[in-house]
């Protein structure tokens, strides 16, 4: 594709293909939001993370206490 001056139109954005798809959706990553393909995926993922969804399960303090007598 060639302008009337001969110069030569840029080629469209693509989106950089990765290896892994996003977390939440599945869609291939996009740079600006790695590991998630948008912001909406990346908030989700924060809102999860600050409800406590993604919090690893232990004993409890009451639990602990009883192995020690």
């Amino acid at each position: 594709m060639s302008g009337a001056d001969g110069e030569r139109a840029p080629a469209p954005a693509r989106k950089p293909v990765s290896a892994k798809p996003c977390p939440q959706c599945g869609k291939p990553q996009a740079e600006a939001y790695k590991p998630f393909c948008s912001k909406r995926c990346a908030d989700i993922d924060l809102a999860r993370w600050l409800k406590g969804s993604y919090a690893i399960p232990g004993k409890s303090e009451a639990e602990d206490g009883a192995d020690e007598e």
